[in-house]
């Protein structure tokens, strides 16, 4: 009895040490993913790391800007493991030698839409005219900076001039640098914001009207890029790899997005 207890007590040691063991290979195999996202992608992103890094055991830094911020930032030489950017940005740090070739995965689509703040009356955007009038009428309107390289204002900035009343809205805009601009409808600094929905309906104490008319609406993809000197390659094209698979079909449509 006295040597079979013996030879539990030692297989329970090694079992233990094998334990430790992988524990400490699972510590050493972990990474960090530096993730760079684009506004409308950031929620999306947000949502989804945490049971990635259940799954895997690795840790995802997220930090977000305008496209255009990013495409200067990236050119410009900061780190990055998985760039999420317009699909046209992205080509453009590939051609650059910036992100990995070949490494492109688009991730969703999403339009462009208009809010109000919460318990107001809904204007009426259905058509081209009626978003004009809706437009015209509001006392200030909220929307990215086209200076500041956010795709969103910058069209709708271009859509002002296309419909006629450029000279009507513009010297009553409320232009934000980046972040959510539902939030000056929010705080009652705007009456209408017009941003990418995926960054309207996060936003407390408004309601999304709608999407802008189809004939005038522009539709934005998203995609993400492997940094040409990723530290990790294998965890970063995993990271990829989920926010591309069928588990964010449920958090882009929560957001308004498309899958592409």
């Amino acid at each position: 009895m006295l040597v079979r207890a013996r030879a539990l007590v030692a297989r329970a040691q090694r079992l233990a040490a094998a334990g430790l063991m992988l524990a400490m290979l699972g510590e050493a195999c972990a990474v960090e993913v530096r993730v760079l996202t684009a506004g409308a992608m950031k929620s999306v992103v947000l949502e989804m790391v945490p049971d990635f890094e259940k799954r895997t055991g690795h840790k995802v830094l997220v930090a977000n800007d305008t496209a255009g911020a990013l495409k200067d930032r990236i050119g410009g030489g900061e780190a990055v493991d998985v760039a999420i950017i317009t699909s046209r940005i992205v080509d453009e740090l590939i051609a650059e030698g910036k992100l990995a070739q070949g490494s492109r995965i688009n991730l969703a689509k999403v339009g462009i839409g208009v809010a109000v703040k919460a318990g107001a009356p809904l204007p009426d955007i259905a058509t081209v005219e009626s978003l004009k009038h809706a437009l015209v009428a509001a006392k200030a309107v909220a929307y990215i900076d086209p200076k500041s390289g956010g795709s969103s204002g910058i069209y709708f900035d271009g859509l002002l001039e296309r419909l006629g009343i450029a000279g009507d809205v513009r010297p009553k805009a409320r232009l934000k640098a980046g972040g959510n601009v539902a939030e000056l409808v929010a705080s009652g600094e705007a009456d209408l914001a017009v941003h990418q929905i995926s960054e309207i309906v996060p936003v407390r104490g408004v309601t999304l009207v709608g999407p802008l008319p189809q004939e005038v609406q522009n539709y934005t993809m998203y995609s993400a890029g492997l940094g040409a000197a990723a530290l990790d390659t294998t965890a970063a094209r995993a990271l990829i790899e989920t926010l591309a698979g069928p588990s964010a079909l449920p958090v882009l449509k929560s957001r308004g997005m498309e899958k592409p």
